[in-house]
């Protein structure tokens, strides 16, 4: 470690990278736990279908806002102290998700919740931003996103066999203690990576620039949104499979936990494939190339995304068909598992393109980044569920989601190549 509290040698970055795959698991943890029991908690607490999906709607809401929170603070403060006040505070908000009366007090505390949790998807991001470059950022945001998949690959199985021995209450309570678990890993695993004369000063004033700056550049913009809508049909799916298979197609709590998880595999799939690609562009085009190389670099992530999303489309396409025939179970399963996994291949390759953009203010520039990602997932399906949630309605939001991504990405390249 530096003296400024950096990370100088491969090996203690690399290390680095479980600590804060756990702490980008925030947003898994905060809604795969508890996503078998939805049906339950609707009927405990008598409410709605589209109410009980606005709890979860509310901790993305959380994440999204907090992010733009989060991201400027560590600019001025440093990574690590904003880091754990906000792990804290997120163990805090699972326990009293858990002591909740009613669905309003329910999604008031999980709005709560996300904007605690939102600071490990933020700071992590920028964590990563600081100590790792180029090609090597993309392999680390992978291996973020694939330690992460472990968390909806436990997440339902832990949640479904809990419900066996307790109900929507004690997922809570569980996830307050993995909550703590978390603090206890952030204060040991994860240093300052942020060097002092790195970071912003002027307050508020300075906070707004550093966002303005994310959002004035062109081609941060571009992979940002291409995120973004990519992302809205990865929550799409997240809100309403449970109701689809549960209720359209009669799987059991725990059998919806193994499909899930099943799934979520394939995210860490699809991540290992991202990371392959970087590491081979990596070993092709070293830190310290010349332009022209440094530019394919980018291309080739850019090329694999667009792959990547129009097979996202033509699963979509799938499962729209499977549902409007009424297909069997087993017509439905394989083009949801491979749009889940693409999740795995658009995060880390988009989210990397993006950040290489950035110079400084990573903070804020993560921040729009998941801000972007998470209104989308928080605000499009339950607004689509008021007349109820439906397979087709399921299979045509990820259609609309996926293409309309390929679309932007498709028609941009001159925007994204600008600045080399």
């Amino acid at each position: 470690m530096s003296a400024d509290g950096g990370l100088d040698d491969m090996r203690a970055r690399r290390s680095l990278l479980p600590a804060l795959g756990a702490l980008s698991a925030f947003g898994p943890l905060s809604i795969d736990l508890y996503i078998p029991a939805l049906p339950q908690l609707g009927r405990d607490l008598l409410t709605t279908e589209a109410l009980t999906q606005v709890t979860m709607s509310a901790c993305l809401i959380g994440i999204a806002v907090g992010q733009l929170l989060w991201g400027p603070v560590s600019d001025r403060y440093g990574r690590r102290r904003p880091l754990l006040w906000a792990v804290a505070a997120f163990a805090l908000c699972s326990f009293l998700c858990a002591a909740a009366p009613s669905i309003e007090l329910l999604i008031l505390v999980r709005l709560l919740q996300g904007l605690c949790g939102a600071a490990g998807l933020a700071i992590g991001r920028a964590v990563v931003h600081d100590v790792f470059h180029a090609a090597e950022a993309t392999a680390a945001f992978a291996a973020l996103t694939a330690i992460a998949g472990a968390a909806p690959v436990l997440a339902p199985l832990i949640g479904g066999g809990l419900l066996a021995f307790t109900d929507w209450r004690g997922l809570f309570l569980a996830l307050g203690a993995i909550g703590l678990a978390l603090l206890l890993t952030a204060a040991l695993c994860v240093p300052e990576t942020l060097a002092t004369a790195q970071r912003t000063t002027g307050g508020l004033g300075s906070d707004l620039r550093g966002l303005g700056a994310a959002l004035s550049n062109a081609p941060f913009m571009v992979f940002a949104i291409t995120l973004g809508l990519a992302t809205g049909g990865f929550f799409t799916y997240l809100q309403m499979s449970s109701f689809v298979l549960q209720r359209e197609y009669g799987v059991g709590a725990q059998g919806f936990a193994v499909i899930f998880a099943v799934n979520a595999g394939g995210i860490m799939l699809g991540a290992w494939i991202s990371r392959r690609v970087a590491r081979r562009s990596s070993r092709s085009a070293p830190d310290g190339a010349h332009a022209g190389i440094a530019r394919r670099r980018r291309d080739s992530g850019r090329r694999l995304v667009l792959w990547s999303l129009s097979l996202g489309t033509v699963a979509a396409a799938a499962v729209l068909l499977s549902a409007l025939l009424h297909s069997p179970l087993p017509w439905l399963l394989p083009p949801l598992f491979l749009l889940v996994s693409l999740h795995g291949v658009n995060n880390p390759t988009l989210t990397a393109l993006a950040l290489s953009r950035i110079t400084r203010g990573a903070g804020s520039a993560s921040a729009v980044l998941g801000t972007l990602a998470a209104l989308l997932g928080a605000l499009v399906p339950p607004l689509l569920s008021q007349a109820g949630v439906s397979a087709t309605l399921m299979g045509a939001t990820m259609l609309v989601a996926f293409a309309a991504a390929l679309t932007v990405l498709a028609l941009t390249g001159r925007v994204t190549r600008t600045g080399e």
